[in-house]
């Protein structure tokens, strides 16, 4: 009578094995990783290192911090696309689903590998950046002389934004997966999760749109809204709260995975 569960476990289990296997045998992958930890630290440490105080006193030192997820994602995202697609463009995918016959096994165990590895990844990114933040900013002027207290993980807000950065990593790895599962091309599925990550923050940072616009767009474009998680200061002035940022975001990830899912499903390999 409880067969059927055990199976279904003993066949997820091998699915993540063979994932694990598979992307840990990929020269790329740890290219990748390595390139989203450069480009996070690297942009952060950048951002960090040209604001001054006095003059900039105000800022959010905890989102400046970690300025470098936005072009860290970039990585993240070619990492999970070239996860789907590297095995359409190979033909790997008939043996995938030969072996896993279930479809939405063999989708569950890719989510679920990708997302382990860019945690694991964006923790590493995510420490090191507000480590650097923290070194670099009191050089800088932001001192307790000036209002600005040193940075640690050990604040509520700022605990909150470095774990919920790892996290918006991670949905966006889950959120490319999914579009790659639908477009099934590397290029293709490169140029649109990359177009919808970057042409949003573009247009609303450009500022020539209506207002309305502009604030529907931070609200529900999926990386003006994960990025709020982010903020610790003047929470009320923001379009959308972080929680309910990083929420949008994860039904950016989810619909994205539910359609590719289906279509998974409905075509063939």
């Amino acid at each position: 009578m409880n067969t059927a569960p055990r199976t279904d476990a003993a066949t997820l289990r091998q699915a993540l094995h063979a994932e694990w296997t598979k992307l840990r045998t990929v020269p790329s992958t740890g290219w990748l990783l390595l390139t989203t930890i450069a480009l996070t630290l690297g942009a952060s440490a950048l951002a960090a290192g040209v604001v001054k105080c006095p003059g900039s006193c105000d800022q959010d030192t905890t989102r400046l911090s970690l300025t470098g997820i936005l072009p860290g994602q970039a990585a993240v995202a070619v990492l999970a696309v070239l996860m789907m697609t590297g095995e359409y463009s190979s033909g790997m995918i008939r043996i995938t689903l030969t072996a896993v016959p279930r479809r939405a096994t063999a989708l569950a165990a890719k989510a679920t590998v990708v997302t382990g590895v860019v945690m694991a990844a964006g923790t590493a990114a995510v420490l090191c950046s507000v480590l650097a933040a923290r070194f670099i900013l009191p050089g800088n002027g932001f001192t307790s002389a000036h209002g600005v207290l040193a940075l640690s993980l050990g604040n509520g807000p700022t605990l909150r934004a470095a774990a919920g950065s790892v996290l918006y990593l991670a949905l966006i790895a889950l959120l490319s997966l999914g579009l790659a599962t639908a477009l099934r091309d590397s290029g293709a599925s490169i140029a649109v999760v990359l177009g919808l990550l970057y042409i949003v923050p573009v247009l609303t940072g450009l500022g020539t749109l209506d207002p309305a616009w502009e604030h529907r767009l931070q609200r529900y474009g999926p990386t003006t809204a994960g990025l709020a998680i982010q903020a610790t200061k003047d929470l009320k002035t923001l379009p959308i709260g972080p929680w309910q940022g990083l929420g949008v975001l994860a039904a950016w990830a989810a619909a994205a995975l539910l359609a590719g899912g289906l279509l998974l499903r409905l075509r063939d390999a």
